[in-house]
Parts: C-alpha cells; sequence; structure tokens
C-alpha cells in the first residue's frame, strides 16, 4: 500500500485564514498562508513503523497479544547494531548461525534490549511495485535466539521480517509434496497399480470378453440392446408354434461387439431368420 498525501500550497493557505478568521491577504507576509499536508491513505507497512504482537494474532503464548500501547517505551530508546546481510538472495534465509557470525564480524556483543536491525538492501526498490516480493528472511530459530539474548525490537528493511510470503508459500507446497511422497513410499499402495500392458496377460474367458467389450462403449450399447430388444420382440411374435410353447425364459442379449442377437449368452440355437454371414462369427467369442 502507498502513502497518499494531498498537499495544500501557500496560496490555499492564505484563503483559508481569510475564510476561517477574516485576515485578509495583504496582511500576510507575501500574501501567503500556510502550506499543509493531508495524509489521505497510511496502513501498517508504509514508512518505517513497527509491527506489535497484535499484527500478528490476537493470541501470543496463552495470553492476549500486546498491542502498541501497551508495549514498554524504554524498548524503543535503545543502542542498535546493524548487520549486513546484503549478498543474500530474495528468499534466502538468515540462520543463528548467520547472525552470530556477523556480529562477531563486526566486533559487538549483544546486550539485553540491544535494537538489531537487519541491513539487505532491498530498501533501494522501495518506490517499487514489487518490492514486497523482495528480500530476506530471518528465520525462527535466529529470531528465538534474539530474543534469548534479550533483544526485544529487530528491525529489516525489507517489507517483512519474513522471507516474501510468495516463496515461503512455494516453499510449503514443495515440503508438502515431498512429505505425500515418503508417505505414498511407505504405504503398501501396489494394489492401485495398474498391471503393466506390456506383461503377457492370461487369456480371457468368454465372458470376460463379453464385459471387455460392452465397458468402453457403454452409450453405443445402450442404443443397441433397446433395438436388440425390439427386434427380439418382434421375433418372438412370428416364432413357430413349438417355439412359442417353450417354456425357457429367453436370456437378454449382449452386444458387446456386434448388434446381432445371434450372440445370445445362453448359447441356444439361432433363428432361421438370422442365418446370415454376421452370425457366423460367433465361434470367436468361444
Amino acid at each position: 500500500m502507498r502513502v497518499e498525501i494531498e498537499y495544500a500550497d501557500h496560496a490555499a493557505g492564505a484563503a483559508v485564514i481569510e475564510a476561517m478568521f477574516g485576515v485578509p491577504r495583504q496582511l500576510l507576509r507575501r500574501g501567503e498562508g500556510w502550506a499543509v499536508e493531508t495524509i489521505t491513505s497510511l496502513g501498517t507497512h508504509n514508512s518505517t513503523h513497527v509491527d506489535a504482537p497484535w499484527h500478528y494474532n490476537s493470541v501470543v503464548g496463552g495470553e492476549a497479544a500486546q498491542k502498541i500501547d501497551e508495549l514498554p517505551l524504554e524498548w524503543f530508546f535503545a543502542p542498535g547494531v546493524r548487520v549486513d546481510f546484503t549478498a543474500k538472495r530474495d528468499g534466502d534465509a538468515v540462520t543463528r548461525e548467520q547472525l552470530e557470525g556477523e556480529l562477531a564480524r563486526v566486533g559487538h556483543e549483544l546486550a539485553p534490549l540491544d535494537i538489531v536491525l537487519v541491513h539487505t538492501g532491498r530498501d533501494a526498490f522501495y518506490d517499487s511495485l514489487d518490492y514486497p516480493r523482495l528480500g530476506c528472511g530471518v528465520t525462527a530459530d535466529a529470531t528465538q535466539w534474539l530474543w534469548e539474548q534479550g533483544v526485544r525490537v529487530m528491525g529489516i528493511d525489507g517489507w517483512s521480517w519474513d522471507g516474501p510470503l510468495h516463496l515461503e508459500a512455494e516453499a510449503q507446497g514443495r515440503a508438502r509434496c515431498q512429505q505425500v511422497r515418503c508417505l505414498l513410499g511407505r504405504a503398501p499402495v501396489r494394489s492401485a497399480v495398474l498391471p503393466d500392458r506390456a506383461a503377457p496377460q492370461p487369456r480371457p474367458t468368454s465372458t470376460d470378453r463379453l464385459h471387455r467389450g460392452v465397458l468402453p462403449v457403454a452409450d453405443r450399447g445402450r442404443k443397441r440392446s433397446a433395438r436388440t430388444r425390439r427386434r427380439n420382440r418382434e421375433l418372438s411374435t412370428s416364432a413357430t408354434p413349438s417355439a412359442a410353447r417353450s417354456t425357457k425364459k429367453p436370456t437378454e442379449t449382449v452386444t458387446g461387439s456386434d448388434s446381432s442377437p445371434c450372440f445370445s449368452s445362453d448359447r441356444t440355437t439361432k433363428p432361421a431368420q438370422f442365418q446370415d454371414k454376421r452370425c457366423d462369427s460367433r465361434n470367436e467369442w468361444r
């Protein structure tokens, strides 16, 4: 969020003075009034600021988080030390060991209430729209170590004490994917793995082959079955008296790859009306 400011020049100030107090312009030095600025937009992360614990969560350590007016004022008036991490790339982590090494390099021994300022060099991009996406971040372990040394105020010239949020989110996503891979590596999932298509498979039985013919063409199979049932009904009405006296209930036709009713699963004799070449392929299903 950018700071937005409205500016009023000296001429506008003179007009305000005349309107408010009745003092004419000619009585003012150089005929000018005061110049003023009005801040119309100022967010939490605008300019130099302090994030109180309340900024992060309403409860910290099991207690209500402190707001900025509840923090001791002496925390903010104390000696400070700058640690140089300008060589860090965007998204890099500043660890406890690196902090200790940098403090040793500058010859500073931390004392309680020292203010530690991390210099990343990203303040040079403060006016850029991608400023929140730049900079390194201090790890939780390093932050905890500073707290244990008595440090209460820590500062950084990046947008956040943490690393850029989009990079942290990507890192968390990769970590979760790796965790899933580890879980899958330990789990007995072979039962869910399809067999190798190149491996030889046992020769299917008649029933298996019929089902394999039906499943991939389910929509077409339903249409053909309806048409086949109509033809079977026509066939039953024109059947011979001996066929009509048969007490055996005809089995519904399975039409995996041919709509002809000659492929009846009960393997009955083909009616004379369907003694044609199409029915000669029945042997293939045996």
